[in-house]
């Protein structure tokens, strides 16, 4: 049997920094407002655990996004599959992550890519280029957590 999985990013705006993954991935942000609605029916959540983000109620604290291909559990809006889920913390990030994930251009599509993640907000750090073994960009999202672009 596979395991499921999904990939937990700390941050200090979960809301603002699962829209900026999702642009960057072309995934999609979940919505769990219907499950939201049916937990604030049942009472077994108050109305401090939700907030609203571009018109959405969400859970306060936590965003997530999934791909658009996946499926995904229609009542609560959280994807079977590829998922990375934001969860707000409070202390600031301490150093180079540990973890960070790699984007990949289509062929010749570099130049293209680094620009539209640059227009989302992400930051250039360094380019690498080790000639026959890879070339590749060290950005920073807009909380500063690294991740790489080939």
């Amino acid at each position: 049997m596979t395991l499921g999985w999904k990939l937990v990013i700390d941050s200090t705006n979960a809301p603002a920094l699962a829209d900026f993954w999702a642009a960057a991935l072309e995934y999609e942000v979940e919505d769990p407002g219907a499950l939201i609605g049916q937990l604030l029916a049942a009472g077994q959540i108050g109305e401090e655990a939700v907030t609203e983000h571009r018109g959405r109620k969400t859970f306060r604290g936590y965003a997530a996004i999934r791909h658009p291909e996946d499926p995904f559990d229609e009542t609560s809006g959280v994807g079977r599959g590829r998922r990375l889920l934001f969860q707000e913390v409070p202390e600031s990030k301490g150093g180079k992550n540990r973890l960070h994930l790699d984007i990949h251009s289509e062929p010749g599509g570099l130049d293209k890519l680094l620009a539209r993640l640059e227009d989302l907000g992400a930051t250039r750090l360094r380019e690498v280029d080790n000639g026959p073994a890879g070339h590749w960009w060290i950005m920073q999202d807009p909380e500063g957590n690294e991740f790489c672009v080939a």
